[in-house]
């Protein structure tokens, strides 16, 4: 049949007066109950059952169904459960069509349903928005209802505007009214005037053109225990605005209400669940409702901060006082769906879900989520929210649903985008709509997919909602920042000297924006410190000049963006009480260049001021310990660090996560020390390291070893060395596959950025080596880090490697690259178009090699000749 063909409904009194139902309209019944919109569907499905369709019923909803089993010969019954969330019904329905084909006849439970299920109207709007037009270009007939009175304006306006066909249906004690709303493409004088039905005389149907019938119908219209002013209230907003009432009437039951609050903004998770119980209060969760933009969750990362602050509140009040308040403000969940169904690109969105489409639709998807546009009402909202800032700079953060949880951090995944906030305010919302962009767009970056793909988390439910946060810190003449900003964790597993404590924790501090010390950053070194022993630094008596931060990051007002500035450019800018919290003087140097006739003043950033101030410590220390045992699990955090004054300090407490740990599987092989290595013949001990380790527990055989040699690498043109971390990518997809433990040695800094301090490799292409050794090479100027609170440090932790830096001095311990000499380099045979010149990449197989690690004491071992 044509498209926009009549066909016949079962109901011929309809028929006439619509001018018959087409092929492509979907029909939507706006009804008091479901029971009168089964009646009809029941005709409309008979009907074509006789005419030889194709019928199916989309069964989801708890009310009756709208064909029993035994009433549903001819009709396909497909049972769908809603509470798998958003993405997973609506792409079962999109499947469900795809396979049907062209000119199937669909029957849906009521969409109120949706409602219920998803806890707002606004994701079944988006439902509607996205399925309509689908099953408008199969040429299908549709039939839905939504239950009148129980949507908002905006929700039935949607509707309206995305369907063919609306009728309002009304019943009365002995007989049923429809007054046709939309009719797409049709007319008739009398079309849209309200008619009587008969279902016992499907051919009686007539319009109600008298004054006495339409004045009958009006009454009967006109009161449906209309609940006035909540009319027009989405059933998410109803939802908050009953329970408030609720809870002012009974406060003594309030607490009953923090779970079904919990679940709407925060999820179900037990776990968390567990935690909002025991920290959370009614009020608490209203005042989350209070700062939200849109429905939906307000993602891993909101949760994390607002249950840290309140679990620190409630058990350490005298360290709460010395803690900044929060004003952040959540984009929910639906937001993000609302998105990518508003710029049309829910299709390339259930491609890009398919195995196929999984990594070869995502740049596409990008590239819409980075040129989309959002909905005037949520721009509204937006503009609201910044007028609230004022021109204090502010930072987007990622906030997904599955961000932060337990198991699955999701370090650096996801963007956060710092606005300065400056300008005109259409400046300022425009470049906070870049802002929300760049963080959607990042759910489709290379590493985000893989990692989830890597986790089994590919297949599940990830939206993407938004913390908003005012920047913590103060302005300094043009630019703006925290004066310390850094990450905390409760169990310090790089226990880099014997005498501390790791259940103590560590920080990792920089001065200025936090970027720096979650990043692996150029040649700057972050201040580590045990929050039991702080004047013991990782790096003991080494040159202070070299590992300190040079550089900070701020956000310069001016020029309305993040910079990076020389860390004495910053310091004429800040009080001299400050600078000495942040910096020191650097006395080597000094000694140095007046040794060679100069003369200066040096200063390095250290935080020394932050990490020798005993209070500051112990607040984070007891901060840390309270958040560990409130979790039931080691945790990390984020925060700044400000100061009113030289004695006066107030801490922000910025994000909270579980914290995986490496974990100690077995005991570790017994003797692994310094005599068993030296009963080794030198020349069968590639390495032996006494500290500077990290990872779990170890003792297995080496698969393969991959050598990038420090010198050649060095001698590489900079433009080529990325070349050599495509190879390295290409290594650990065929490790991958083939399984076994490989040992990565190169130089500096493994992930790095920047060529000239290491090799430039994603995470992605170096998740299958097991172990991975960061070369030090003083000629070359290649020095390690061990990153410890670095996202790529999540990464590792999370991925189960094994993480080493390899000295350059000598005993106690020793790398032996010689052992490597007289086996065979398979790099040429694997790579033999490769553009890598000879010698720098070496790829040894099957060599004989076995890795023994002990986490407890920090040593590790990778020889021939030890027996399993």
């Amino acid at each position: 049949m044509a498209a926009f063909g009549k066909i016949q409904s079962g109901l011929a009194g309809l028929d006439r007066a619509l001018d018959s139902i087409r092929l492509g309209d979907n029909v939507v019944w706006q009804v008091g109950s479901v029971s009168d919109y089964r009646a009809l569907a029941r005709a409309f499905a008979r009907q074509a059952v006789r005419d030889g369709r194709r019928v199916i019923y989309i069964r989801f909803a708890p009310h009756e169904a709208i064909f029993a089993d035994d009433e549903a010969e001819g009709i396909v019954i497909h049972k769908l459960d809603p509470s798998t969330g958003f993405e997973y019904f609506t792409g079962e329905v999109h499947r469900i069509a795809a396979e049907a084909g062209r000119e199937a006849f669909y029957v849906f439970d009521s969409l109120s349903e949706l409602q219920t299920a998803w806890s707002a109207d606004l994701m079944m709007g988006n439902f509607f928005s996205v399925t309509c037009p689908y099953l408008f270009e199969l040429d299908t007939v549709a039939w839905f209802c939504i239950i009148r009175h129980r949507h908002s304006y905006d929700a039935v306006a949607r509707v309206r505007e995305t369907t063919q066909i609306l009728i309002d249906l009304f019943s009365g004690e002995d007989e049923m009214y429809i007054h046709p709303i939309k009719v797409w493409k049709r007319y008739s004088p009398t079309m849209f005037f309200p008619h009587r039905l008969s279902l016992s005389d499907p051919d009686a149907l007539f319009p109600l053109t008298d004054g006495v019938s339409v004045s009958a119908f009006y009454r009967l219209a006109g009161d449906p225990g209309d609940p006035g002013g909540a009319r027009n209230l989405d059933s998410w907003e109803r939802f908050f605005l009953e329970a408030r009432d609720e809870a002012a009437k009974r406060p003594e039951d309030a607490a009953r209400l923090v779970r079904p609050l919990a679940e709407r903004l925060f999820g179900s998770d037990e776990r968390f669940m567990k935690l909002v119980l025991g920290n959370c209060t009614a009020r608490d969760l209203f005042d989350v409702k209070d700062r939200m933009i849109g429905s939906g969750k307000i993602g891993g990362k909101a949760v994390g901060m607002i249950l840290a602050r309140r679990i620190v509140g409630r058990a350490l009040p005298d360290v709460a006082s010395r803690m900044e308040p929060h004003d952040s403000f959540y984009v929910g969940s639906d937001v993000f769906y609302t998105y990518l169904v508003h710029n049309r690109l829910w299709r390339t969105r259930i491609v890009q879900r398919t195995e196929a489409g999984y990594f070869s639709e995502a740049a596409a998807l990008r590239e819409g989520l980075l040129s989309g546009t959002f909905p005037e009402r949520v721009r509204e909202q937006f503009a609201r929210m910044l007028d609230y800032f004022g021109q204090a700079p502010i930072i987007v953060r990622s906030s997904s649903l599955l961000e932060d949880s337990f198991g699955h951090a999701f370090a650096g995944k996801y963007e956060s985008v710092f606005c300065a906030n400056a300008g005109a305010s259409e400046e300022r919302l425009a470049a906070f709509e870049d802002a929300m962009r760049r963080v959607y767009a990042s759910t489709m970056d290379p590493s985000a997919l893989e990692y989830r793909r890597l986790r089994g988390l590919h297949g599940q439910d990830e939206q993407m909602a938004i913390l908003v946060q005012r920047v913590s810190g103060s302005l300094y003449g043009d630019f703006f920042m925290p004066a310390v900003a850094g990450v905390g964790y409760s169990l310090n597993t790089w226990r880099w000297h014997p005498d501390l404590d790791p259940s103590a924790g560590m920080v990792r501090l920089v001065a200025g924006l936090g970027t720096r010390a979650v990043d692996r950053t150029d040649s700057d070194y972050p201040r580590l410190a045990s929050l039991d022993r702080p004047d013991l630094p990782p790096s003991g008596d080494g040159d202070r000049s070299v590992y300190c931060q040079r550089s900070l990051d701020v956000v310069d007002i001016r020029r309305a963006s993040v910079v990076t500035l020389p860390l004495e450019e910053t310091l004429s800018a800040l009080p001299d009480w400050l600078c000495d919290i942040i910096s020191e003087r650097d006395y080597e140097t000094e000694r140095r260049l007046a040794d060679s006739g100069g003369s200066a003043r040096i200063r390095i950033a250290t935080c020394s001021g932050a990490v020798s101030n005993g209070a500051l410590t112990g607040d984070l220390r007891a901060m840390l310990r309270a958040l560990e045992d409130e979790y039931g699990n080691p945790v990390d955090v984020e925060f700044t660090v400000n100061w009113k004054s030289p004695g006066e300090y107030l801490v922000n407490l910025l994000q909270c996560r579980p914290l995986q740990t490496p974990t100690i599987a077995a005991a570790a092989r017994p003797g692994l020390d310094g005599d068993f290595v030296a009963s080794l013949p030198e020349e069968d001990v590639l390495l032996w390291l006494v500290r500077d380790t990290m990872g779990p527990q170890l003792d297995c055989d080496v698969g393969a070893i991959v050598y990038i040699d420090p010198v050649s690498y060095y001698q590489m043109p900079f433009r080529d060395k990325p070349s050599v971390a495509r190879v390295i990518g290409e290594l650990n997809a065929r490790y991958r596959l083939a399984g076994g433990k490989v040992v990565l040695f190169a130089p500096g800094r493994i992930g790095t950025t920047s060529p000239e301090l290491g090799v430039p490799v994603s995470f992605a292409e170096i998740d299958a080596m097991g172990i991975l050794c960061e070369v030090a090479c003083s000629s070359a100027g290649y020095r390690p880090e061990l990153s410890f609170g670095s996202h790529f440090f999540q990464d590792l932790v999370e991925s189960g490697i094994f993480y080493a830096a390899v000295p350059e001095d000598g005993p106690p311990s020793r790398f032996n690259p010689g052992a490597l000499s007289g086996l065979t380099d398979s790099f040429a045979a694997l790579f033999p178009e490769s553009n890598v010149p000879p010698g720098v990449v070496r790829v040894y197989e099957g060599a004989g090699f076995r890795f023994v690690s002990d986490v407890v004491r920090g040593t590790c071992l990778c020889a021939r000749g030890i027996e399993a």
